[in-house]
């Protein structure tokens, strides 16, 4: 039983392997359509978008395949050097990177562009899973939850620094394997209340916020009048809230770029920009709303086809599958999202080791903010902070990036019956 357990591929679980091929499929099939020219029509024009992108499928599945090949455990012995590579190449991509639509995060390599950014989520995940498997934090004490959010936090800087603030805000999703490794509930809910603030801080005056908040905080103060750690607890919170809203306008006006705060007012409706800022989402819009129930059919999709769509093929290609493929494609599409999710969270709970099941759980918090927040941006309902769309966007790094993080797992999961 021990030589079959080390046979080739033993115990994969391949349902999982099978959607991340449809996904990929989806992908190329809607980056054709989304660069197709009838006069290179034949799908294996290598130097085309489309070439490419089948040259990024084709290597990644050798990636994936290949990484099926390691000893698991060898993932837990280098998450460090994994880690610590990948903070070194979001340094250097400050110093040699190229820019691009205002963000310097790509280094160049001959023809191709390396995005470090990508990388540095499943860099992140493994050192984050070594650090809870190792020491065993309950994380109700102030040095591990440090300690975790240093881990984190260090690419999510850096990736600021480019500034990409798309690729940043995905790293907060690692505070929900956390929370089911013991973070308490408290923290989710001061991270909603951060989004709540947020946006009341714009569609709010300041002083009637401060005055709902000190309201708030009396009464529950009042309600809590003996009892004197919750009375300064309460204090300190509403100290805290108030100070929010003034750093929430202050990094408004000073961090974020003029694009991006033209974004966020958009979806919030406090202007209206059809031909500028507003000109990308609304035209998604439209091609996603055209498709109807089944769609325009392959090729047929106008905004498709006439490019009104920008950036189609990478951060808005789930317009042209609205399109062309119509609300049965968008489901599907949704479906196998759906299904690879709760795949990757029934595999995570089944694992028999912390590092596993963190890492598990890292996989598909990081996998369900990329296509949250890609899908919600092309229908209107998020801000454009330009994330791809996992195995089916246009590009190399996010492709092999996303395969190494699904294909890790596959491979700690299929070897679940040792210890890692």
């Amino acid at each position: 039983m021990q030589q079959q357990g080390n046979r080739f591929f033993f115990n994969v679980d391949w349902i999982t392997v099978l959607i991340y091929i449809a996904l990929c499929a989806v992908g190329f099939i809607n980056v054709y359509a989304s660069i197709y020219n009838p006069d290179k029509a034949t799908g294996f024009d290598f130097g085309s978008s489309y070439g490419k992108q089948l040259i990024f499928v084709i290597t990644s599945l050798i990636l994936g395949l290949s990484i099926l090949l390691f000893d698991g455990r060898l993932f837990n012995v280098f998450a460090p050097f994994i880690y610590g590579a990948t903070l070194f190449l979001l340094v250097v991509v400050l110093f040699v990177g190229r820019n691009v639509g205002g963000n310097q995060a790509w280094i160049p390599i001959g023809s191709f562009r390396l995005q470090p950014s990508e990388f540095a989520k499943f860099g992140t995940a493994l050192l984050l899973a070594r650090y809870v498997s190792t020491f065993n934090p309950k994380f109700r004490d102030i040095k591990s939850i440090v300690i975790a959010g240093l881990i984190v936090l260090a690419p999510l800087l850096l990736i600021m620094l480019q500034p990409d603030t798309g690729s940043a805000l995905v790293f907060l999703a690692f505070m929900f394997p956390l929370y089911r490794e013991g973070l308490s509930g408290y923290f989710l809910l001061i991270f909603l209340g951060m989004i709540v603030l947020f946006i009341a801080d714009f569609l709010v005056p300041t002083y009637i916020l401060i005055l709902i908040l000190t309201t708030i905080g009396g009464l529950f103060i009042y309600n809590n009048r003996r009892k004197q750690k919750i009375i300064i607890s309460t204090v300190l919170v509403t100290i805290i809230a108030i100070a929010y809203l003034f750093i929430v306008k202050i990094a408004y006006e000073k961090v974020l770029a003029p694009h991006q705060r033209s974004r966020i007012e958009l979806m919030l409706g406090l202007k209206a920009d059809n031909k500028g800022a507003g000109y990308n989402v609304i035209q998604s819009q439209i091609a996603i709303g055209s498709g109807q129930v089944t769609g325009r059919g392959f090729l047929q999709g106008t905004q498709t086809k006439y490019g009104y769509v920008p950036a189609q093929s990478t951060d808005f290609i789930f317009s042209t599958i609205g399109e062309e493929w119509g609300f049965v494609g968008c489901s599907v599409v949704i479906g196998l999202y759906m299904f690879l999710l709760l795949r990757l969270i029934n595999l995570a709970e089944r694992q028999r080791s912390t590092f596993s099941r963190v890492y598990g759980y890292s996989v598909a918090c990081i996998l369900f903010f990329h296509v949250f927040i890609n899908i919600g941006m092309t229908i209107g309902i998020i801000p454009v902070i330009g994330i791809p769309l996992p195995f089916i966007s246009y590009g190399g790094s996010s492709l092999w990036s996303f395969t190494i993080l699904l294909f890790i797992f596959l491979k700690l999961d299929s070897n679940r019956m040792g210890f890692i």
